[in-house]
């Protein structure tokens, strides 16, 4: 647990502001961010990065709300998109067009069309047929379009499968060893000026030599282009540095941008990094409600009113997420979470117990937790850690659930910064036949 989300006498907080009273005010299930989170992230970011040309890019998949766009933009931070809504969403919420790179694998004209008439910084172009496509989209609107290759170094991430990005068999990037064909092709499209070179390996990588590795490839390239005479007015060596979900020990952002800048040491690119789930996964909490206590023969469930339609990393990778009580008994610290095993029975009201954490909606992968040791009962509240990072931004209306709503938390303040989606919003848009 961040310092941003303490206990002040058993009661949970974020920054100043009890849990409690987010939840009374704004109701569950409901995300919670700390703006101090945010903002000391990004500064590890941009200190570590002092006296070096620099642009930190916010990978906005991570999480898309405005407010928390905003608070990046008000730092200076650039903006790493995969869509032509993720563009419109980073202008809406201040952000600079010119500090802005987009990545993708399948960028329509509508999109290319869009990103260049607001003037951004670059395209991290993922194909030959891409290259193709900006030149005839750029030719039509009488511009030339900023490109950078994102090549893949065939680096293992060493992480889960699904998010990784780097090998040869993902879908991401152009080949290592098509790259400086590419780069040739490119520079001979007349409405393509190229910028620089992209690399991303994957998401929540918890140790730096695959990002070293990477980089090292990516430098061996750059040297052969240039002794071509095309020259890269900047490197963007991506994101993906991880968090600590449970018991990861990824390493500090000064640490890890160090060893960047040890490998890039004698070069005067201005360096691009795209960090994403660092900046804001350990910022942000979900606040859910137990709404039953069901105890089985071989199992008990906590039953809450958040599902995975509000938090689907854990249907969709497994993924593990700290649970902890927003109130604690006699003020004791939470208990730790065992490995799996049977449950302990039957047990009236408040209960100290192994718990499967689910929602209500109707898929048995719909799940929170396995196998966690709470002291709870009916109403108690409940937030589950780490949720900053691809909790909202993947979230759904699955079973015609309303999206939750977000709270940012900025000393003893609390702003309503998305207000809980209303049913008939749900469906506001359609039509019946008659």
């Amino acid at each position: 647990m961040s310092d941003y989300f303490h206990y002040q006498n058993g009661e949970l907080y974020a920054e100043q502001v009890p849990l409690e009273d987010i939840a009374a005010r704004f109701g569950t299930p409901c995300y919670v961010y700390s703006r101090a989170a945010l903002t000391d992230s990004f500064l590890q970011f941009a200190n570590a990065l002092q006296g070096r040309d620099h642009l930190i890019c916010y990978a906005v998949k991570a999480n898309s709300s405005l407010a928390i766009l905003n608070v990046f933009a008000r730092l200076g931070a650039g903006f790493d998109i995969v869509s032509g809504g993720e563009l419109k969403r980073v202008l809406a919420a201040g952000g600079d067009a010119r500090k802005v790179v987009f990545s993708g694998v399948g960028k329509t004209v509508a999109e290319i069309r869009l990103a260049l008439e607001a003037d951004i910084l670059c395209f991290n172009v993922e194909s030959a047929a891409e290259l193709e496509r900006l030149n005839q989209v750029a030719a039509g609107m009488g511009k030339v379009a900023p490109v950078s290759l994102r090549v893949n170094p065939d680096v293992d991430a060493k992480t889960h499968p699904y998010i990784s990005t780097g090998l040869k068999q993902n879908k991401f990037g152009v080949a290592y060893t098509e790259a400086v064909g590419l780069y040739r092709k490119a520079a001979k499209l007349p409405h393509l000026r190229i910028t620089g070179m992209d690399c991303h390996i994957g998401s929540q990588l918890t140790e730096t030599s695959p990002f070293i590795a990477a980089a090292k490839k990516i430098l061996a390239l750059v040297d052969v282009l240039a002794a071509e005479g095309i020259h890269l007015e900047h490197l963007d060596l991506g994101g993906g540095l991880g968090i600590c979900y449970d018991d990861e020990t990824p390493p500090a952002i000064g640490d890890y941008v160090a060893e960047l800048l040890a490998a890039l040491r004698g070069r005067g690119e201005k360096l691009i990094l795209e960090p994403g789930r660092i900046l804001v996964g350990n910022a942000g909490v979900l606040l859910t409600r137990v709404e039953y206590l069901k105890h089985g023969e071989e199992k008990n469930f906590a039953i809450v009113d958040a599902a995975m339609n509000d938090l689907m990393r854990p249907a969709l990778y497994d993924a593990f997420h700290n649970i902890v009580p927003v109130r604690l008994e006699n003020h004791a610290a939470p208990l730790p979470n065992p490995p799996p095993h049977a449950g302990e029975g039957a047990i009236e009201k408040s209960t100290s117990s192994i718990y499967e954490v689910v929602g209500p909606i109707c898929e048995t992968g719909d799940f929170i937790g396995h196998a966690r040791s709470l002291s709870i009962a009916p109403q108690s509240l409940l937030a589950v850690l780490s949720a900053g990072a691809y909790g909202m931004s993947m979230s759904s209306n699955y079973n015609t659930r309303p999206r939750a709503a977000e709270v940012m938390v900025e000393g003893k303040v609390m702003h309503l910064v998305r207000k809980r989606e209303e049913v008939e919003q749900l469906y506001s848009g359609e039509s019946v036949v008659v």
